[in-house]
């Protein structure tokens, strides 16, 4: 069966670079600093942080599911992309084999940056996309938004990061 994609687009008052740093490059160690309600740890498993890394998020006590695994695929530093998949996660109930995330940052014409976020859940076999996913999937979405929100404010309150 064929993947559901969402389509997602926010804004940041972050330059594209500054925005894709954030974003894309430091999430690793910005994570568990600013949104420690969310996020216990992130921990490489493999890689140097660049294609083919995986990594280990552990959500925190409480947060709806305890752990994901992302593999890199794209990080592209001159056309501003960051893709990855994650591969494993308590999320997915046996319903969902992967999920991908294509993260575009494009200039805005205030100076800031357009996030355009395209997320692509795989199901496993003849597994369907059911209104209880779907809440999942929404529910996991307002949070992920909170998250990046919280990393935009840490940023501006922070330039030197």
């Amino acid at each position: 069966m064929g993947g559901f994609a969402k389509e997602v687009e926010v804004s940041t008052s972050l330059p594209p670079a500054k925005a894709f740093k954030a974003f894309a490059e430091d999430l690793d160690t910005l994570l568990p600093t600013v949104a420690p309600q969310a996020i216990k740890s992130v921990e490489r498993l493999e890689g140097d942080g660049g294609p083919g890394t995986i990594k280990k998020i552990t959500f925190a006590e409480g947060y709806g599911f305890s752990y994901a695994k992302h593999r890199v695929d794209v990080l592209d530093k001159d056309n501003f992309l960051y893709t990855y998949v994650v591969i494993e996660s308590d999320f997915f109930n046996n319903t969902v084999e992967k999920i991908s995330y294509e993260t575009k940052f494009v200039a805005a014409a205030d100076g800031g940056t357009s996030i355009k976020v395209t997320t692509t859940f795989y199901p496993i076999g003849d597994n369907q996309i059911t209104p209880d996913l779907m809440l999942q999937i929404k529910e996991a979405s307002e949070k992920r938004a909170l998250i990046l929100k919280a990393i935009e404010n840490y940023v501006l309150a922070n330039p030197d990061v």
